[in-house]
């Protein structure tokens, strides 16, 4: 570790948090400067900020900017609500401070989004207050603990809301209960929307692995779900989370035509088919077209419900898009992924 001052010392790295890409190096040195920490929750959209760091190996390089968003969640890294500036930040930048203009540490400088290698505009920052849970966990277990409910989710969009009677696009869709895990024994099920949790309001899918994250494994938890075009109020006790797992994840004979108003051709899935998905049954799409090809469905798909009563039959599908009235929530496996797609009937 080498110091402004020129000082150089060996780290020792005390611990090391894969998924918010934040660790703890000890130095054993004396008069150390310390820098000010500040608190990102009071920070402003539009607000001033600047970075330092060795962008291409020029040490102490300051740049500056504004803060273009906050909580800003990226598709590979759902577990650090990131802040995004349009600081020019680049290869070398990665671990410095992110300033507020009264001289406080709110971030640490980690990512850019660049099609160049380069800086475009978007550097994506770990807010302090996360990195120094981080640490403090580090430092006295050498390991993060994370809280877990066994849940894959999405967002709601306004499709999806109108289908399950929303009052707007909010919270989490449960696309997948893993059985024996957190949730399945709280009694969540499969077209859930968690809109709630721990008193705290869901309003995008994002927010609910920080939320599940951040919790203590062990601990009860009161959640809120919209089931059947009304609240309903759970308790989960908080699972934990496997060193490389994700605390919620994502955000997946006898057959009809490709006709009528969904448009698909199906058979039902056979006894090894069923036992390779971990499903008690659905329907494999053969062909499709109409309604459910504009929607996105596709030959492969494995049809698991349809406005969250399961089908295992040709006839159980038939029937269910035969009360639908104008549109369905069709949850689809594909992949090993599970999603719904909202499908306007034909």
């Amino acid at each position: 570790v080498r110091l402004v001052d020129q000082r150089e010392f060996t780290g020792k790295v005390l611990g090391a948090d894969k998924l918010t890409d934040v660790a703890v190096v000890k130095v054993e040195a004396k008069d150390l400067p310390t820098v000010k920490l500040g608190n990102p929750a009071n920070l402003k959209v539009g607000e001033w900020v600047a970075a330092i760091g060795s962008p291409f190996g020029l040490e102490s390089s300051v740049t500056a900017g504004i803060v273009s968003a906050k909580s800003r969640s990226l598709p590979d890294e759902r577990l650090v609500p990131f802040i995004q500036t349009d600081v020019a930040v680049n290869p070398g930048n990665s671990g410095g401070p992110l300033f507020n203009m009264t001289g406080e540490v709110v971030g640490i400088n980690s990512q850019i989004f660049s099609t160049s290698g380069g800086y475009m505009g978007l550097s994506f920052a770990i807010p302090i207050d996360l990195a120094i849970k981080v640490k403090d966990q580090l430092v006295k277990d050498g390991k993060v603990t994370r809280g877990r409910i066994g849940v894959a989710i999405q967002s709601v969009d306004q499709p999806l809301a109108e289908t399950f009677g929303l009052d707007r696009p909010r919270g989490a869709l449960v696309g997948k209960v893993e059985p024996g895990l957190a949730a399945a024994k709280a009694g969540v099920k499969e077209g859930d929307v968690i809109v709630e949790f721990a008193g705290r309001k869901i309003d995008k899918a994002s927010d609910l692995p920080l939320a599940v994250a951040e919790t203590a494994p062990g601990t009860n938890v009161a959640i809120k779900v919209w089931r059947d075009r009304s609240e309903k109020a759970l308790d989960v006790t908080i699972g934990a989370m496997d060193s490389d797992a994700v605390a919620v994840a994502q955000t997946g004979s006898g057959s009809s035509a490709p006709q009528g108003r969904l448009g698909v051709a199906v058979r039902p899935l056979n006894a090894q088919e069923a036992k390779q998905l971990g499903t008690e049954g659905g329907l494999v799409v053969q062909e499709s077209a109409g309604a459910a090809a504009k929607a996105g469905i596709r030959a492969g798909d494995v049809i698991v419900s349809v406005n969250g009563k399961t089908v295992r039959q040709v006839d159980e599908l038939r029937n269910q898009v035969a009360q639908a009235k104008g549109r369905v929530a069709v949850l689809v496996e594909r992949n090993g992924q599970r999603m719904f797609v909202p499908v306007e009937l034909g």
